[in-house]
């Protein structure tokens, strides 16, 4: 188990756990688990995370077959710039390595964003905490677990 599983199963939602023997050279993990699970990679969504306007950290949370816009994210979170946030602060804040972050059962819970094309599936995939490992939910339970706001985050 990991926390991002944990969360989800003590607020009693209804999720799936899929595991898949990750390969260290995969050059993206989030086109690794479409491959492995056999999943439309637009239903697979990564977590990363960024610094708006250099001070607070914030979730993006969009499909692997798309890029995160900085200009949206730094705008949903009320800022004015966006840029990806230090790996090691990323680490430390979230508890997770780097390839696994969970926008789940975080260490510090950060503001999460998850692209709106997420309301398009009944259910998405997000990391649940490790390298092989995602939890499938639906979008509304992602938000609900996360605190987090549908709103546009990919780049046109």
């Amino acid at each position: 188990m990991t926390p991002g599983i944990d969360a989800a199963s003590k607020a009693g939602i209804f999720h799936t756990i899929h595991e898949y023997e990750h390969d260290s050279a995969s050059a993206s993990y989030g086109n690794e688990a479409a491959d492995k699970l056999g999943v439309d990679p637009a239903r697979i969504f990564k977590t990363l995370v960024v610094a708006v306007d250099g001070k607070t950290l914030a979730v993006g949370v969009v499909p692997v077959t798309g890029m995160l816009s900085m200009k949206l994210i730094a705008k949903a979170a009320g800022g004015k710039k966006a840029v990806m946030a230090d790996p090691q602060e990323v680490q430390r804040r979230t508890g997770y390595v780097l390839g696994g972050v969970s926008p789940l059962g975080q260490k510090n819970r950060l503001k999460t964003f998850i692209d709106a094309s997420a309301e398009g599936f009944d259910t998405v995939y997000v990391s649940a905490g490790r390298r092989g490992l995602e939890i499938e939910l639906s979008p509304a339970d992602l938000a609900s677990l996360t605190g987090g706001k549908l709103v546009p985050l990919q780049q046109a």
